[in-house]
This record gives C-alpha cells, sequence and structure tokens, in this order.
C-alpha cells in the first residue's frame, strides 16, 4: 500500500496587509492510498503539474493587478509538496 500525500500552502508578505490573519493561512494536507507505488506515481506527476499550473495562473492574475497598481505577485509566497510514501 502506498499513501500520496501532499501539502499546499500560500503567505501573504506581512507589508502587503495590515490584517495579521491573512498573513499566514494554514497548510492544507491530503492524503490518498494506493495499491501500488506506479498509481501513486501517476497521481503524483498529474497532482504536481496541476498545482503549477494552478501557481501559473495565480500569478499571471497577480501581475494583472500589479499593472493596475493592486498587488504585487511578490508578496504571495505558494509552496507546495507531492510525495508518495510506502505505507
Amino acid at each position: 500500500m502506498w499513501v500520496l500525500m501532499y501539502v499546499f500552502s500560500y503567505s501573504v508578505n506581512p507589508a502587503a496587509t495590515d490584517d495579521r490573519a491573512e498573513w499566514r493561512p494554514v497548510p492544507n494536507v491530503v492524503f490518498q492510498e494506493f495499491s501500488n507505488e506506479e498509481r501513486c506515481m501517476s497521481a503524483k506527476s498529474k497532482l504536481e503539474a496541476s498545482l503549477k499550473e494552478a501557481g501559473d495562473k495565480l500569478r499571471s492574475g497577480l501581475e494583472d493587478l500589479k499593472r493596475a497598481g493592486a498587488a504585487d505577485p511578490a508578496q504571495i509566497i505558494i509552496a507546495y509538496s507531492v510525495e508518495c510514501l510506502p505505507k
């Protein structure tokens, strides 16, 4: 049995907002069991591609806001980790 674990988190630079609750949202951690390593690695690959695409879209949207003078993408930190581990 294999377990796919992924963590997704983001944080906002304190200079970007006065609301301290917005600075460091709690990371999301998800676990999914797979019957073999191959299936786990396949899911990992798809998930990593999806998370990268989502991050790229978020950064693109923030770039649009930066051009409008409303935000700076450097103020947002996006992080994720995806691992397949034997159970």
